[in-house]
């Protein structure tokens, strides 16, 4: 399956808009942002738990992103509520489920393979610790390496930001609403720079709060050549 796989394109999804699709285990449901790949695959997606649901023991061969938008996420190694953001290095394994039901945004396989670090973090609880140098964005940082920067970030209201993205970039709504070039994002809206873009958005007369991944396009063919075949 390829889904929004060109990564040299600007992609807007709202994905509130999508429909739930059924994933193989009981209860476990997503809506796709992108995807390169069947079931193991380098993907980007908002997954949804039912109370009680479970997805069976696996090893994550190419590492795993997620931030917890509603409920508590659990597994073997603890409970993870709304603003928890991990990240499970390659090879690393678990029972991922939710005895409450939750909503995570998640992306597999787009970890380096010497990426081995692991984080765990409740975002939520955490306070901005590092001023953007661009005017009216504070920011809460989650990860940062050579090849990525993650952070939650707040634009204030009444802002205009630009910013020149060389290693593209990619901004998941939270609370709020802004534009870009013209069009209106909502929360849960989901929007990818390429490459050499340039960020150009406006928020209005509240501020808006962000999940914001900068860099990490620059190598998403080093990505895809790993996938399993």
């Amino acid at each position: 399956m390829r889904l929004n796989a060109d990564f040299s394109k600007r992609v807007l999804v709202h994905s509130q808009k999508i429909d739930w699709i059924d994933s193989p285990m009981p209860g476990v449901a997503r809506r796709p942002l992108d995807r390169i790949g069947g079931e193991v695959a380098r993907a980007t997606s908002i997954v949804k738990y039912a109370p009680g649901s479970q997805f069976s023991s696996h090893v994550h061969s190419g590492g795993e992103e997620f931030l917890v938008l509603e409920g508590v996420f659990q597994d073997e190694h603890g409970d993870y509520p709304a603003g928890s953001y991990c990240r499970n290095p390659p090879q690393s394994s678990h029972t991922p489920g939710s005895q409450l039901g939750c909503v995570i945004f998640v992306k597999l396989w787009q970890f380096q393979p010497d990426d081995t670090k692991g984080v765990k973090l409740t975002s939520n609880l955490m306070q901005v610790s590092d001023k953007s140098d661009l005017a009216g964005v504070s920011v809460i940082p989650l990860h940062q390496d050579g090849f990525e920067q993650v952070s939650i970030e707040t634009w204030e209201a009444n802002s205009e930001i630009v910013q020149l993205l060389e290693g593209g970039a990619e901004f998941f709504v939270l609370d709020g609403s802004f534009s870009e070039s013209g069009e209106a994002l909502v929360k849960h809206s989901w929007l990818r720079l390429p490459v050499g873009s340039t960020l150009n958005a406006k928020t209005g007369g509240k501020a808006v709060r962000l999940w914001v991944k900068r860099g990490h396009l620059l190598s998403v063919e080093e990505q895809e050549a790993r996938l399993p075949r």
